[in-house]
């Protein structure tokens, strides 16, 4: 079985080359080492647009458009909207129960978005509980990986830790010691005793190395220990942890590359700011677009020297030129041998290849809107399969299952 990724979007429409490059690449290339399931927050867009509801519907469909046409396989990855589970939303409330309010007011991005958008009213209770939103979208999945940005690892942190207080809370059954040690008396007695000492270890010191053995040691024992079961892997990984019984995987941040684009005028890409080359920009729109984009403002006229580190063309020629373009560009720049305009058209040539695939792969769905409504479809349901399964396990844990 392969470990499971999840990650989602904001339903914004068409995407840009940021979009792309900060995010869209590694999806894709996720796709071929994990089991990944990517989600359209059209929730979590409410929680700062909540009186924009309009523009959502549109929206939504765009941007899985611009997935596909990016590479994202719905036979290899499971593509789906938050919105069509209730699940979603059952999970968010039943954390909220036993999740501190201070540990939401202290995520990093909730007083720095506060301060971001003043223009909005964000005293809400959804805009203050959507790091705990976030939080249900990844463990309803057992997600083993969230692939983000270091500037949202707070999210996956706090995720974790919800995880963590809701194994403790309700991981422990009023069978659970004997469950433990029936599971225990399917390991030879050698591996008892090696399983206990890293336990032992684990707990007075936290080694990390004493938790890599143990869990080594589970693993054996589900490869080849007769009448082992995947119930006994998590009572015993539980009982090593000091929680209880496993039933929310705390996932891990997945620290992948991140290319930052900017946007045409030096500043963040965004379709708000109007900076933006969008992924199926015509290349017209793309020579257009680039052509005007802002440049080093020491060179006011074509012979003054410049600087491409103070260029926010050169952003586009790290990823778009070859290492024999780049140098062309810095002897270029600095000695007033080349002007902007030529400068800028092998980024031009570049970004219009790079996208040539990318409108050939959205073109049917353009053309017939109902293929890509039903590729949603399809992964709504392979989604709820899964999300129904651990709210099973969910609401037994907290005396719900009647």
């Amino acid at each position: 079985m392969k470990q499971r990724v999840l990650s989602g979007m904001r339903p914004t429409g068409s995407l840009h080359l940021g979009h792309y490059h900060g995010a869209l690449k590694n999806w894709v290339r996720l796709q071929d080492e994990y089991e990944c399931f990517y989600f359209v927050a059209d929730l979590h867009a409410l929680t700062t647009h909540y009186e924009e509801r309009e523009v959502i519907e549109k929206t939504v469909y765009d941007m899985v458009i611009d997935w596909i046409a990016a590479g994202l396989d719905p036979d290899r990855s499971t593509i789906f909207i938050q919105s069509r589970l209730p699940e979603h939303a059952e999970l968010f409330t039943l954390l909220a129960m036993g999740t501190p309010l201070g540990w939401l007011e202290r995520v990093p991005t909730y007083k720095d978005q506060m301060d971001k958008l003043k223009d909005r009213d964000l005293a809400t209770y959804g805009f203050l509980g959507y790091p705990l939103l976030q939080a249900a979208d990844i463990l309803i999945y057992k997600a083993n990986f969230v692939p983000v940005g270091e500037d949202q690892s707070s999210h996956v942190e706090l995720t974790r830790e919800v995880a963590r207080r809701f194994n403790s809370l309700y991981g422990r059954s009023p069978k659970f010691e004997s469950l433990v040690a029936a599971a225990l008396a399917k390991l030879s007695k050698d591996d008892q005793r090696y399983f206990e000492k890293q336990r032992k270890a684990y707990g007075e010191t936290g080694d990390a190395a004493a938790a890599g053995k143990a869990e080594a040691l589970l693993r054996r024992a589900a490869e080849g220990t007769a009448g082992w079961t995947d119930e006994d892997g998590e009572l015993l990984s539980g009982h090593f942890k000091g929680s209880g019984k496993t039933i929310l995987v705390e996932p891990q941040a997945l620290h992948t590359e991140v290319r930052k684009l900017p946007g045409l005028d030096g500043a963040k890409m965004s379709k708000s700011y109007g900076n933006a080359v969008l992924m199926r920009d015509t290349p017209e729109e793309v020579t257009r677009k680039v052509k005007h984009m802002t440049t080093d403002p020491a060179r006011v006229r074509r012979t003054d020297p410049g600087n491409p580190e103070k260029c926010p063309v050169w952003d586009f020629h790290k990823i778009y030129s070859d290492d024999a373009t780049r140098d062309w560009v810095v002897k270029g720049c600095t000695t007033a041998g080349i002007g902007c305009l030529e400068c800028k058209q092998p980024v031009i040539d570049g970004i219009v290849r790079e996208q040539q695939p990318w409108r050939e792969r959205a073109e049917p769905y353009l053309t017939d809107p109902k293929r890509v409504h039903w590729i949603v479809e399809v992964g709504t349901e392979r989604a709820r399969t899964v999300a129904r399964r651990t709210m099973k396990d969910v609401r037994e844990a907290m005396g719900l299952g009647y």
